[in-house]
């Protein structure tokens, strides 16, 4: 329907909600197309139109009009996994192998202070930081996911969100039936939503029971839904259970009947060339978490192998407690850089290649790629604008280069999901940062005096060992 105002007295004629011009666009469709000079027109949150400022600048007028002049517009970044609540814990257990994060400092602290009203306070935190630093999806593991849906639907954000099903009690969850009951209702509340998809997660085969995940991704089937793993993350992991189960993590899931195309595996970062090929035909799609993978040096995923083999590949951040950041850019630099050193070929995963996985490619992993990932006529209007008119964006040679090299994160200006400004000259539109960052640090204060007695009481184990 077209929308008609009285401006002036002068009748006038409104065909779209949004129109971006004068921008260098980059769409990242099936042909890379870009438009040096180019126009986007938005209408009811989908992309009408992209192309050149002339040809759509006759056809089209709206309320608001962006001018694109200096400015990059692209589409909106993908975080395919994450655990976005636990910026409450960022900083607090650094520098120590997995299986001690988790067991003496992760799942202790959480069993304190991972209530619903802090899961929300820790995911509005999180949403500001990734929508500051351009993501505008991203894929969520947590516990108190209906709070978290919450926090989505106030500020914007676009999200797939899965409650953790372990063996053993969870914050939200005494028992693994009462969680699995729990994902079916939280499923059923938000399938509707236009935003928000809830899906499957069992943690990991070291937390879960060959039961729990087959069941857990019966409900991912039932309802049509992603379902989420880590998986293969360290060395000790995968030499466990071959030790127990004769396989490799890979295989084991596989012999299971739970490895195919709607699952979403975190990580995978030790792979036979077996595993490999599996994960490949099989259709599963890969998050790929290198900060977090050095951080807690657990290897580098063999992802050019993966996607040689026709793998699906996104990037994702991992938790805030394990990164300890949320900043997709920084992730892509890293993942251009680490897989050219460890293959020792400066022409591995070159840089149109890693903003590919950071949209379009991480659109495939969550099973989304007909609705975002790319600016295309009917997608989803997932939108960000960067300033090119910093030092650093100069000079242009090529634009996925500026992006994945040069770019920063403090450099986008202005996001749009689902055809809504979200935040507009670097301020957040619907998150009072003010009072967010008051709360947070009066419950940092909480939340660091009961660190420091955790950790001393580890260190008095230690020493009596």
């Amino acid at each position: 329907m077209v929308a008609t105002i009285f401006l002036f007295g002068c009748e006038r004629e409104y065909n779209a909600d949004i129109i971006i011009k004068n921008a260098h666009i980059i769409t990242m469709d099936g042909k890379m197309s870009q438009f040096e000079n180019g126009s986007l027109v938005v209408k009811d949150g989908q992309i009408v139109v992209v192309g050149e400022n002339a040809d759509i600048e006759k056809k089209y007028k709206a309320p608001e009009i962006i001018d694109g002049a200096g400015k990059l517009v692209m589409p909106g970044l993908i975080n395919t996994h994450t655990h976005a609540a636990m910026t409450m814990f960022r900083g607090y257990a650094d520098d120590i192998h997995l299986h001690d994060w988790l067991y003496e400092y992760i799942f202790p602290i959480e069993r304190e202070f991972v209530t619903a009203e802090n899961v929300t306070l820790g995911t509005k935190l999180a949403v500001a930081e990734m929508l500051r630093s351009g993501t505008t999806t991203f894929n969520d593991m947590y516990y108190f996911v209906d709070e978290i849906a919450k926090v989505v639907d106030e500020t914007g954000i676009r999200a797939v969100l899965s409650k953790g099903l372990l063996d053993f009690p969870v914050p939200d969850s005494p028992t693994p039936g009462e969680g699995m009951e729990k994902t079916r209702q939280l499923i059923e509340k938000w399938d509707s939503h236009p935003r928000i998809n809830v899906s499957v997660a069992a943690h990991a085969i070291y937390s879960c029971s060959p039961d729990l995940i087959i069941n857990a991704k019966k409900i991912a089937d039932e309802y049509g839904v992603s379902f989420n793993m880590h998986v293969a993350e360290t060395l000790v992991e995968f030499d466990n259970i071959k030790q127990e189960h004769g396989h490799s993590p890979v295989t084991f899931l596989n012999d299971i009947g739970v490895l195919d195309e709607n699952m979403i595996a975190a990580h995978c970062v030790h792979l036979t060339p077996e595993d490999i090929q599996l994960i490949a035909e099989k259709g599963v799609g890969v998050a790929h978490n290198p900060q977090c993978n050095m951080k807690i040096a657990s290897g580098v995923a063999p992802i050019p192998e993966l996607m040689s083999a026709g793998a699906k590949v996104g990037i994702g951040t991992d938790g805030p407690a394990s990164n300890n950041d949320l900043d997709m850019f920084d992730e892509m630099r890293t993942t251009a850089f680490i897989h050219k050193l460890t293959s020792n070929d400066p022409t591995f995963m070159d840089a149109q290649t890693v903003v590919k996985l950071a949209t379009v490619d991480g659109a495939r992993v969550l099973g989304m790629e007909d609705q975002i990932g790319s600016l295309e006529t009917g997608k989803k209007a997932d939108i960000i604008i960067l300033d090119l008119e910093k030092p650093h964006a100069h000079p242009l040679y090529n634009i996925y280069s500026l992006i994945v090299y040069s770019l920063k994160s403090s450099d986008v200006e202005t996001v749009i999901i689902d055809g809504e400004i979200v935040m507009k000259n670097r301020n957040l539109i619907n998150i009072q940062e003010d009072v967010l960052y008051k709360k947070f640090d009066s419950l940092s204060v909480e939340i660091g005096n009961r660190i420091r007695e955790i950790v001393m009481m580890l260190n008095m184990n230690r020493n009596i060992k």
